[in-house]
């Protein structure tokens, strides 16, 4: 286990309101009215209406039935324009559930449990190793998300699980398919597994749709779409839509960018089984093993290069520098292809150096027409390792207060 980091303080992250139609059935408004409450974009009735674009009405019966039911809360009161009283200030109740999150990566996991108004209640960094299969590894998420269980409230029911995996998934099976560096889990019932252990729904997606998100959500809405890309073990990308929700594509693959061959690369074969793929040759992992050849084939670990790149070594800076070359080429095709406002660059080599971000930004810059690049901003990620774990609890927390579950919540169950 690696030492526990601080508890993160994760952001006001922005929740998605279910689309309103002319004929409005009660759990779409419980639901609209709860997703704003527990993001802070409206915390009073008053502010609910136009945010909600709902009758006077219609917003305080529903928020009369959430306080009655115990999802909202009364917090206090706040203060409003003119000699008005100070309108009651809402949040979302302690007691309406807890959600787990782990965002799992190659070597590592970040798990954590949050109550539906975003508060982290407990976080713990934890080493893991893919490549033994899901038995161990899950068996590993389990038991820590399970512990951190008892630093959160008691009696508070577990409402939902999300994991992230480092690899292609089918979120509507939950099971991965056939991921590259993640022998054993082809089809494995990763969803279906955790629903079993905390008796909730589970979701499944992949890690770098989580950072994506998670991203998104915290910064304002005009800074989508949005295109996150990942260097760390692999290479992989995540798409967020100019409406702010994930783009999957058609199966599921879409942002899967690590075994796209861009020019220049060289012929390094790939562990997919063809040559010169992104991940092959601009990952961390592909730093660290060219770093291995030339000090005389020893191990070289992603952790090193970290250490070296930050110590400004010469060989490990150039290494870094060809990989963002190359990196750089992908992302300008890509910002021709897809055209986001943000560009966001994270993972494991972006803490230790900006010769990564400045390396891609150069040939971003130069090889992307104007048109695609005048508004761009290409910059890392605001949340750093902790955006995974951001993008989980948006999912998490948007999955009970969705129509479809939030009747759960006004049950009592």
């Amino acid at each position: 286990m690696l030492p526990p980091p601080p508890l993160p303080l994760l952001p006001p992250l922005r929740l998605s309101t279910p689309a309103l139609s002319g004929r409005i059935e009660s759990a779409v408004t419980l639901s609209t009215v709860a997703r704003l409450v527990a993001s802070g974009t409206a915390v009073s009735k008053a502010d609910l209406v136009p945010a909600a674009g709902l009758a006077r009405t219609t917003v305080s019966t529903a928020v009369d039935e959430l306080l009655a039911r115990g999802v909202l809360r009364l917090d206090g009161t706040r203060p409003t324009s003119g000699r008005g009283r100070p309108a009651d200030r809402l949040a979302l109740s302690p007691r309406g559930g807890h959600v787990l999150l782990a965002d799992v990566g190659a070597s590592a996991a970040h798990l954590a449990v949050v109550d539906l108004s975003q508060r982290v209640l407990g976080h713990i960094q934890v080493a893991v190793d893919v490549t033994d299969g899901p038995e161990p590894v899950l068996r590993t998420v389990e038991s820590h998300l399970t512990a951190l269980l008892t630093q959160a409230p008691k009696d508070v029911p577990v409402r939902a699980v999300v994991i992230g995996l480092p690899g292609p998934v089918d979120g509507q099976l939950g099971v991965p398919v056939r991921p590259p560096i993640m022998p054993g889990w082809h089809a494995y019932p990763v969803s279906a597994r955790l629903q079993h252990t905390y008796r909730c729904p589970a979701v499944l997606e992949n890690d770098v749709n989580l950072r994506a998100l998670g991203e998104a959500r915290a910064l304002p809405a005009d800074q989508v779409p949005l295109l996150f890309v990942k260097v760390g073990t692999g290479i992989g990308g995540g798409l967020v839509t100019g409406e702010g929700v994930l783009h999957h594509g058609a199966d599921g693959a879409a942002g899967d960018i690590g075994h796209v061959r861009v020019r220049g690369a060289p012929d390094d074969a790939c562990v997919c089984g063809n040559v010169g793929c992104i991940e092959a040759v601009a990952s961390a992992g592909a730093i660290a093993r060219r770093l291995g050849l030339a000090h005389g084939d020893e191990a070289v670990s992603i952790a090193d290069v970290r250490a070296l790149v930050s110590r400004g070594d010469p060989t490990a800076v150039g290494a870094v520098r060809e990989a963002a070359g190359l990196i750089g080429e992908l992302v300008a095709t890509l910002v021709h292809f897809y055209n986001p406002a943000r560009v966001t660059i994270g993972g494991s080599l972006t803490a230790a150096s900006d010769e990564l971000l400045a390396g891609v930004r150069s040939v971003v810059y130069q090889r992307a027409l104007p048109l695609a690049t005048r508004n761009l901003v290409l910059t890392n990620s605001v949340l750093g390792e902790y955006a995974g774990l951001a993008g989980a609890a948006v999912l998490g927390i948007e999955r009970v207060l969705s129509a479809e579950q939030i009747g759960v919540l006004t049950s009592g169950r």
